[in-house]
């Protein structure tokens, strides 16, 4: 069901679960593995909203997804992906990927220890946030696409990431098997300001840097923002930032 009461819910990084283990450590926003809370389970179209940081060469070995739209942001470092069906590739900062989990499929993610000159680090993390949304139908042929999006489109401004929505068609951005998700990101310098989309629900994440939303105050980096039934608040950085914002046009049960 839409919703149509008007909610906006400041969630603060320090009371996300966490996993820790001697190569990970992972921040999750909503339930996910052993971390399960019924109240939390998904926003939206949104399920998960994992901040990864994974230590030099290492990461998740192979393991199996069904049925989900899976969107990697790399912050820091490479990532690298080997799925089932044949595709391969090194993720970076600005290089969107979405993996269609479909009907079945495995992959492995692995801390690419590569520096952006070609030499090899074994000294360097890799951060980066994994996104789930629901497919709008299961059982899809698995499928898998990355992207570089211009480091200048996403200075000062709101750029579409992922989506699925008709309105970005002709959006540069990789595409989602969900008609009422996208994905938008922004990078900030102190000053700079955006507005919030108007949706059913939002997800704002602030995956670096501070900034200030209008009606609601500052943010640090880790905090999340749920909105239901809103938008058009402003988004202003306090200090170099960069966010995520989930626009989302239905909610679980109702996109199909």
């Amino acid at each position: 069901m839409t919703a149509t009461r008007s909610v906006v819910e400041v969630r603060r990084a320090e009371d996300r679960a966490t996993t820790t283990i001697d190569w990970l450590d992972s921040k999750h926003s909503f339930s996910f593995g052993h971390h399960y809370d019924p109240d939390n389970t998904h926003h939206g179209l949104l399920l998960v909203n994992n901040d990864d940081v994974v230590a030099p060469g290492t990461g998740f070995d192979t393991h199996p997804h069904r049925d989900m739209e899976i969107v990697t942001w790399v912050l820091r470092g490479s990532l690298v992906h080997q799925d089932s069906t044949g595709n391969s590739g090194v993720i970076y900062p600005g290089l969107a990927q979405r993996m269609s989990a479909g009907r079945g499929i495995l992959h492995s993610e692995k801390n690419d220890s590569w520096t952006l000159t070609g030499q090899q680090s074994h000294s360097e993390p890799v951060r980066f946030v994994q996104m789930w949304v629901v497919p709008d139908e299961s059982g899809l042929t698995p499928g898998y696409q990355q992207l570089e999006i211009d480091d200048e489109l996403l200075r000062g401004k709101l750029v579409t990431i992922a989506s699925g929505m008709p309105a970005h068609r002709d959006a540069t951005a990789i595409a989602i098997h969900n008609r009422y998700a996208a994905l938008h990101g922004a990078r900030l310098q102190p000053g700079q300001s955006i507005e919030l989309p108007e949706a059913p629900y939002l997800h704002l994440f602030v995956a670096r840097g501070a900034v200030t939303l209008e009606g609601a105050g500052g943010l640090s980096e880790g905090d999340a923002v749920r909105f239901t039934s809103s938008g058009g608040q402003r988004v202003t950085a306090t200090d170099s930032a960069e966010i995520l914002v989930w626009e989302m046009h239905a909610g679980i049960g109702a996109a199909a």
